[in-house]
């Protein structure tokens, strides 16, 4: 991975939808585990999802559980986070990340040695 750029952010009503893409430059794409992350003003940077490289495996934040999806195609470099009944508390910088490997700490924003440069999301109420 190269490089790695997110779309998609925007303004959105609660209640509604968004999906996130993130762009990924490079032929080893698929020999990555991909996540999304999060930061609204005055906060740290959050875990949100998950994918492993081959898509068989998905983690996701409490916060989020069962109104985001996470998934990848990588015959096209890209990994999405579709974003369901959001909520104004899920405004923030949406960001994507990669790293080689995962573990225990897959949450931690530490374990991903690639990012994006973020994408506006913002929940209005």
């Amino acid at each position: 991975v190269q490089l790695m750029v997110e779309s998609g952010g925007g303004l959105v009503q609660a209640g509604g939808s968004l999906r996130l893409s993130c762009a990924a430059s490079g032929r080893t794409f698929s020999s990555y585990h991909m996540a999304w992350f999060r930061q609204a003003p005055g906060k740290e940077r959050e875990f949100v999802a998950l994918i492993t490289w081959s898509g068989g495996s998905t983690y996701y934040a409490d916060s989020v559980k069962g109104r985001f999806t996470i998934s990848r195609d990588n015959a096209k470099n890209t990994g999405y986070l579709q974003m369901n009944s959001l909520k104004p508390e899920d405004t923030a910088v949406y960001y994507c990340a990669a790293s080689t490997y995962y573990g225990s700490n897959y949450r931690s924003s530490g374990t991903y040695a690639y990012w994006g440069q973020g994408t506006q999301v913002t929940v209005s109420s």
